[in-house]
């Protein structure tokens, strides 16, 4: 039985930086097939990461060398941090846009510039354009369409590559989980809280708990069923490719997200389980 409520002409782009088409990555039988992606050129330009990682004996050790690396690239550590502009107050600190500053905007609202510039960058990258921004974003002419162009543009996050840096994280979680936390499953099991589906438009429904939904194109789950239900009264649960997952809650020693077993996941058409309790 099916129940159409989304139009799969305004699921994304034409184009993208993986090499996959946008409505394929966007099906729900991507995911069931979980094939492996990468940004185009991202781990060419960045061989003597990879070629370190690779002497990695374990993850803490891998995630000590990106610290390292990504603080000597961008200058993150607060001693770098950018000088005051002539005629400014020289106390006044700036500090350089920062991965680590989106993921903690993210942790304290999805729906913040933070969260805005993070959907773009996963436009940008994978093609899929956001459903839900603050409200559900119907069409291109929206007042909700125009607001996240204006905060996923915003100046204040775009003045140290972070496109870039978004890009050398995303590709060290693939290297991630393919190398100590998933080597042989080309899935997880995912679980996501959710009091309506106002967020996560109906695009199949099969039987009474099982159904097709197209999430936005960033969501958050967690691999932890107990902390989901603190989320919502009805629990999501799908099988999530690895190649979805652009972060999880121990790919780093310190940050943000750390609490939630949260992972970050690219969105789409997810096949998922819905339960009550």
């Amino acid at each position: 039985m099916k129940d159409i409520d989304t139009d799969s002409r305004s699921i994304g782009h034409s184009t993208n930086l993986v090499g996959i088409p946008t409505g394929v990555l966007a099906c729900s039988r991507f995911n069931e097939a979980a094939p492996e992606l990468h940004i185009s050129g991202v781990r060419e330009m960045n061989r003597g990461l990879f070629e370190m990682l690779a002497e990695a004996p374990d993850l803490d050790s891998a995630a000590e060398a990106i610290h390292k690396y990504m603080a000597a690239v961008f200058g993150l550590d607060p001693e770098q941090r950018e000088k005051p502009k002539k005629n400014e107050d020289p106390t006044v600190r700036r500090f350089r846009s920062s991965y680590l500053r989106l993921l903690k905007g993210w942790g304290y609202d999805s729906n913040a510039k933070e969260g805005a510039v993070l959907k773009g960058w996963v436009e940008s990258r994978f093609g899929l354009i956001p459903t839900y921004h603050k409200t559900r974003i119907d069409k291109f002419s929206s007042t909700a369409w125009i607001e996240y162009v204006e905060e996923k543009m915003s100046s204040r996050f775009h003045n140290n590559s972070i496109y870039m840096q978004l890009d050398i994280m995303y590709e060290f979680c693939q290297w991630s989980l393919r190398r100590f936390v998933s080597p042989l499953r080309p899935r997880l099991t995912l679980y996501r809280g959710v009091n309506d589906f106002s967020e996560h438009p109906l695009v199949e429904k099969i039987d009474k708990t099982t159904r097709v939904v197209r999430m936005n194109n960033l969501v958050s789950f967690t691999d932890d069923r107990s902390v989901a239900d603190c989320f919502g009264d009805t629990i999501l649960e799908a099988q999530v490719p690895l190649s979805k997952v652009i972060f999880f809650n121990t790919l780093l020693p310190i940050h943000p997200l750390k609490g939630e077993g949260e992972y970050l996941v690219i969105g789409g058409d997810y096949l998922v389980k819905a339960s009550y309790f």
